[in-house]
């Protein structure tokens, strides 16, 4: 299961919201399954269908970590016009089996509706959805 702070939540979604239309990301990190710090990342292929963690500062993100001894609990990206659920895509660039992915369904929230968050784990192809505690 992974824990996030209410706050921490609030602000991976005012993250999403702020990206809209293009597809937003970011870096969740921690211990014990509970999230301490986002990391808000630049999506350097910006679309409403992709995107891509910019290399440097994702370098900077980890060393960050690394010093603040935390880790790396999920990558979340937003889906504006689709369901959270990976894509295929999305399946084949999940390139860290220990970490969580949350997508941020963003297709009811232009309207006024509240987005739609779902935790995965994808490892070798196979998506399962996992627990997501939000307090």
């Amino acid at each position: 299961m992974l824990i996030i702070p209410k706050d921490i939540f609030d602000a991976m979604l005012a993250h999403c919201r702020e990206g809209y239309p293009n597809e937003v990301c970011g870096i969740l990190a921690g211990s014990d399954g509970e999230v301490l710090k986002l990391y808000r990342m630049t999506n350097v292929e910006p679309s409403p269908v992709s995107y891509l963690m910019d290399a440097k500062e994702q370098f900077a993100v980890l060393k960050d970590m690394r010093e603040k001894g935390l880790t790396m609990l999920a990558i979340f990206h937003s889906h504006p016009a689709s369901p959270a659920y990976p894509s295929p895509k999305d399946v084949s660039l999940a390139f860290y089996d220990d970490c969580v992915y949350l997508i941020i369904g963003l297709s009811g929230a232009p309207a006024g509706g509240e987005p739609v968050v779902q935790a995965y784990s994808i490892k070798e192809g196979r998506v399962e959805e996992k627990l997501l505690s939000v307090r």
